[in-house]
């Protein structure tokens, strides 16, 4: 329950950047989660695809607290071993041979946005610095993510926005085609537009892409911040198209609840910052770092990776089921544990009354609902959404 001095107090000292749900949530264990009335919620959230390994987890925690009684945070002006290892294993477990670390997923994509220019700038000359994006798609909250960002609404009110940014259409090639000129530096894409509707990529559309990058020479770059960290069933989604990105964005579930992101290059493309490019007073501490080492070690000593696989094709069935009887359903989209929901009507009152049944989902687009909860989440949690779901969309019929 949401106390009357904390709807207060928020509204009186926060900017108001969040139009928030009226509950407080005070603790997490597992995939659920507890009001300050002690009441639980299946967590079908996870901070928006972040708490990957639920709440609590012991192996997380632990790594935590260990590695906050040695050192929380030094600087970038000296070597760090958590920051080390987190490296070698990201570049072990991807495509990449280097790694900045960052604070978030907008972060992660400026890097990304500033690696590219630089190096295409340097190897083919200053005019080579636009970007093709998609439309729908969601990079980020900075000025130049949300230039990136395909969606009108979130421009408003901040122009002039940096130049050099065009949108093309998602699995449509001729579209993309259509605004490569020789100013084209970068392609930046999400193998699962998340924000903009859980709208998947073909597989036909991400060979294609990456093929007609590698023959104009041009820079794919994949946003993983939401699809990265094992939410499709594999390490990383590009692995389910057959591709490899030059570079490629990671945030969310990289360090199970701890802000960390990362861009992560070719070696090839990643000499192109030198001391002094690029920066963060935060990013790669060792306590966030700590914390990604031990998240990517439960993922591979659990085996999370065939859990995801197999839950999220459970909830593929369920999804599909309820669509079969429920005409307000028009489609369910998305790859393992994350899924969409595509409504006829609006989706807010359906999350609230979700909410209401101790459930807790968000909505996209304003009638798409999205699921993405914690990677461990069981077949009988899967149950229970799928059984909440069917009876708040069942009464509006």
């Amino acid at each position: 329950m949401l106390t009357e001095e904390l709807e207060h107090d928020s509204s009186e000292y926060l900017m108001p950047t969040y139009a928030r749900l009226p509950i407080s949530i005070v603790r997490g264990q597992g995939c659920k989660v507890y009001d300050a009335e002690g009441r639980e919620y299946l967590d079908c959230v996870a901070g928006v695809a972040v708490n990957i390994l639920g709440h609590g987890h012991p192996d997380l925690v632990n790594a935590i607290e260990k590695q906050a009684r040695h050192l929380i945070h030094a600087s970038n002006l000296y070597y760090s071993e958590p920051q080390v290892r987190l490296a070698k294993k990201l570049a072990e477990l991807s495509f990449g041979d280097k790694v900045f670390f960052c604070n978030s997923g907008a972060e992660a994509n400026e890097a990304a946005i500033k690696l590219a220019r630089k190096y295409s700038t340097e190897t083919f000359g200053p005019e080579r610095c636009e970007f093709i994006t998609m439309h729908n798609s969601f990079h980020g909250r900075t000025l130049a993510t949300l230039t990136a960002t395909g969606q009108s609404k979130v421009h408003k009110g901040f122009a002039p926005l940096p130049v050099g940014f065009s949108y093309a259409t998602l699995n449509d090639l001729d579209s993309v085609k259509s605004l490569m000129t020789p100013r084209t530096a970068a392609i930046l894409v999400e193998p699962i537009q998340g924000e903009g509707g859980v709208v998947v990529a073909d597989q036909s559309f991400m060979k294609e892409l990456r093929a007609l990058c590698t023959e104009r020479q041009i820079l794919l770059i994949l946003d993983e911040i939401q699809t990265g960290i094992g939410r499709t069933g594999t390490m990383f989604a590009y692995e389910q198209y057959g591709i490899e990105p030059d570079i490629m964005t990671l945030a969310k579930g990289l360090g199970g609840g701890v802000p960390i992101g990362a861009c992560i290059a070719t070696d090839h493309v990643a000499q192109a910052f030198s001391p002094g490019s690029h920066g963060s007073t935060f990013g790669g501490n060792p306590l966030a770092c700590a914390a990604s080492l031990a998240v990517l070690r439960v993922i591979e000593d659990s085996q999370l990776l065939e859990k995801v696989q197999a839950i999220g094709s459970y909830l593929t069935k369920g999804l599909q089921e309820l669509q079969s009887r429920i005409p307000l359903i028009k489609d369910i989209r998305g790859i393992g544990l994350l899924q969409g929901m595509e409504l006829s009507i609006e989706g807010k009152s359906v999350v609230q009354d979700c909410q209401a049944r101790r459930v807790l989902i968000n909505c996209t687009v304003d009638r798409v609902l999205r699921f993405i909860p914690p990677l461990i989440i069981t077949q009988k949690d899967v149950d229970q959404l799928i059984g909440v779901l069917s009876a708040v969309l069942s009464k509006r019929l």
